[in-house]
């Protein structure tokens, strides 16, 4: 299965640079770690203490965020790496303040994952929820380096669990720790037998908490409402953008849109601004007060800025339901906000947790999204009973971090006197 693993790799990064010749964001992944080792060797100090943090992309970044910004605070002795795999991660959050060093992560060969730990010797290293690469898996193994993985979820259809997946299920024992966040995922690896786990919850709650508790203001969002209803339209794809428009015709001119598509690029710009034309859309990056009066969408044509255009809202809708999948639920929720989606949410713990509670609405067409805007627009006692909902879901749900923090405590320990790679 090793060899098989391994073939994929290859096949996979040789696919990325082929298709680098016509996709920008395969262009991106190939181009970003053009020279990585370089760039790493010049970065990393002799006498560097580093935590390695690597997540997948922006979701997992947020995971990451609240503990990255305890490490920071807690081992001020120590340099934070961050790796991102995907350019959509990467390149939005390069520049992030509370990591040392930012970088993709070179692919998972065997060569790659060698030579990255030799390179960086980490103290300590966390990975968050599906980043199971193999290879670098084994060297910190081998090299008696702790990784932790947090906020991860298992599900009984993942290759783990299956009568072939024994190779799969000894890499998982690799593994120095697993945070889960769900019960579900407790026993799944108790019944392989491995018991190296807790259950924590997911950090993303710690992250929009604190999101809410920093009170950012947006003033062109605050004026384009006026004292009208909002909703904003969070990482909207083509499918979502269809429904937003049936729903504007067909509703009264003080009901009004904040969009924020998951592509911000200049042609997916240019078609939200003509579909919307009849609305006079306005962009955020050329806010015009008076325009912005008279309109009834605002197009969020720039990133870094949507979980804090959620406080604005009475009631949200999150894009890619109609798609992969539903995108971050919980930063409109924290600001006690009713949140509608569309049906791919299946894989998503929270989703089925707002619709238990009351306070998550998925749809399946344009109709039945109409359908539930009206409920909102017509009834305002409605509105307050599930803003005090998802207050209290998400309140109950936050900690995972001090518990995340509470064991990495026991690591950084052990690493500061055995801290010599054995590679």
């Amino acid at each position: 299965m090793s060899f098989f693993y391994n073939l994929f790799i290859y096949l996979y990064t040789f696919t990325i640079k082929v298709a680098s010749h016509f996709n920008g964001k395969a262009k991106l992944w190939v181009k970003g770690r053009e020279n990585i080792f370089d760039k790493l060797q010049k970065s990393v100090k002799k006498d560097d203490k580093i935590i390695w943090v690597h997540v997948a992309s922006l979701g997992e970044f947020e995971q990451a965020r609240p503990v990255i910004e305890n490490l920071k605070k807690d081992y001020q002795g120590f340099k934070i790496l961050l790796t991102f795999f995907s350019p959509s991660g990467y390149e939005i959050r390069k520049n992030y303040d509370k990591a040392d060093m930012v970088f993709y992560l070179p692919a998972d060969t065997k060569e790659n994952a060698k030579r990255f730990i030799k390179t960086v010797n980490p103290q300590l290293a966390i990975f968050v929820k599906y980043e199971f690469w193999f290879n670098y898996i084994d060297v910190l193994y081998k090299n008696k380096i702790p990784l932790i993985m947090i906020s991860v979820i298992f599900r009984p259809s993942q290759h783990f669990f299956k009568f072939w997946g024994r190779w799969f299920r000894r890499q998982l024992r690799k593994v120095t720790w697993f945070f889960v966040q769900n019960e579900e995922s407790l026993d799944l690896l108790s019944k392989i037998k491995i018991y190296h786990a807790d259950k924590s919850g997911d950090t993303r709650f710690d992250r929009v908490y604190q999101m809410v508790k920093e009170n950012k203001t947006i003033p062109e969002i605050e004026i384009f409402k006026g004292n009208d209803k909002l909703m904003v339209a969070g990482s909207t794809w083509l499918h979502d953008e269809e429904i937003l428009y049936y729903v504007l015709s067909k509703t009264p001119g003080n009901f009004k849109i904040v969009i924020a598509p998951h592509e911000v690029d200049k042609n997916h710009i240019s078609n939200i601004l003509n579909k919307f034309k009849e609305f006079s859309p306005v962009l955020f990056t050329e806010f015009n007060e008076s325009k912005a009066i008279k309109s009834r969408v605002l197009i969020i044509d720039t990133t870094g800025i949507l979980g804090y255009a959620y406080r604005y809202a009475d009631f949200s809708y999150v894009g890619g339901g109609f798609g992969a999948g539903i995108h971050n639920l919980l930063e409109p929720v924290t600001y006690g906000q009713p949140v509608i989606f569309g049906p791919n949410y299946h894989k998503f713990r929270e989703a089925h947790e707002l619709i238990e509670q009351g306070c998550g609405f998925p749809v399946n067409d344009k109709n039945q999204t109409l359908e539930v805007i009206n409920r909102f627009l017509a009834d305002e006692t409605l509105l307050t009973e599930l803003s005090l909902k998802a207050k209290k879901f998400v309140e109950s749900n936050i900690g995972a971090t001090g518990i995340i923090m509470e064991k990495i405590k026991e690591f950084i320990v052990v690493t500061n006197s055995n801290s010599q790679s054995k590679l």
